[in-house]
């Protein structure tokens, strides 16, 4: 038979009112006896109704997360491995995480996530770059918001953020270290912050090693994404530039891009080309040679948006507070001194 509350308000020597307080945390209660409610609460392997809950606190109990089709569905889970995260510290807040998809053109003929319309949803966090047409939409919902790995037009959000600038630093300058000059930096998609940052990065890398930054070297332009971007990119890069020794792709994807196509035209990774990527995932190790990169705690960034969440929704009032994510570069075999002076 389940424990109820009556019977920890009984082991606890307190009253049935004490322990709803406990549980929904709506009235204030001594340390002392919030303790021992909380060890009997432990101890009886008692798991609250979430629609009671519901009822006392007017709260939901659920986080929404949202992310476009084409993050949710890449074959390299950047993005879920963030959702991971903000499941792992949902269960210590007390939250569940409602996971929907939205397609990467939602326009506003397009009807918003279910649980905004249902209101089912205490909070949202939306992973990655999403249309602004959705952020206007959900804006008048009034719904506390938290971004990770995107800056939201008119920013007066909760945002968790990677080190890009840093990120762009760390693989620059590596590979400056490494004696190259003519290092390329390609990216499909520009407008997102992080690109843009990780660009910034590249070019604060070269300019403080005294190496102009060419803007022949520099392509942001095309209309594919993830790794068949990296091939079209290296395509335009390498038709118009043989100089080349080193590239420094926007992400993991466009580096695998890359590196395919290099191999494909005769090209020996690193002895002719060293490649090097952002992000980190699992399939870097798979490559031949595995790819250097830099890596992202992607787990981190989850948990470090429901951390924001949870105490914006305990102060009952959105707190604009930005958290930034420590990069680490690794360095693998796709990465090697220049052999061209």
């Amino acid at each position: 038979m389940k424990p109820t509350i009556k019977d920890i308000a009984e082991k606890a020597g307190v009253s049935i009112a004490t322990v709803s307080y406990v549980i929904n945390n709506t009235k204030p209660i001594s340390p002392e006896t919030k303790e021992r409610v909380n060890k009997t609460i432990k101890s009886l392997r008692y798991q609250p109704s979430k629609s009671a809950r519901s009822l006392v606190t007017g709260k939901t109990g659920n986080i929404g997360f949202v992310l476009t089709d084409d993050h949710f569905l890449r074959t390299e889970p950047f993005y879920t491995k963030i959702f991971l995260g903000t499941e792992f510290e949902a269960r210590i807040e007390g939250y569940y995480i409602l996971l929907t998809s939205i397609k990467k053109d939602f326009d506003k003929k397009d009807i918003l996530p279910r649980f905004v319309m249902n209101k089912s949803v205490d909070g949202i966090i939306i992973a990655g770059k999403i249309p602004h047409n959705l952020i206007d939409r959900l804006s008048s919902y009034k719904i506390p918001t938290v971004f990770v790995d995107y800056i939201p037009p008119h920013n007066g959000y909760p945002l968790v953020l990677i080190d890009n600038i840093e990120g762009g630093l760390l693989a620059t300058n590596h590979l400056i270290e490494l004696g190259h000059k003519h290092i390329a930096f390609v990216s499909s998609d520009i407008e997102h912050p992080s690109f843009a940052d990780r660009l910034n990065g590249y070019k604060q890398a070269l300019e403080h090693a005294g190496i102009a930054v060419e803007s022949n070297l520099v392509y942001t332009k095309s209309e594919y994404e993830g790794r068949q971007a990296g091939i079209d990119l290296a395509s335009q890069l390498f038709s118009k530039n043989k100089n080349v020794t080193a590239v420094f792709a926007g992400n993991d994807a466009l580096a695998i891009g890359v590196m395919h196509y290099l191999r494909s035209n005769g090209y020996k990774i690193p002895d002719d080309v060293s490649v090097i990527g952002f992000d980190g995932i699992e399939a870097d190790l798979l490559l031949d040679p595995p790819l250097s990169t830099v890596s992202v705690p992607k787990i981190e960034l989850g948990i470090e948006a429901l951390k924001l969440l949870a105490n914006t929704l305990k102060n009952k009032k959105s707190l604009p507070k930005k958290v930034v994510v420590p990069v680490e570069l690794t360095i693998r075999k796709s990465t090697s001194s220049c052999k061209y002076k």
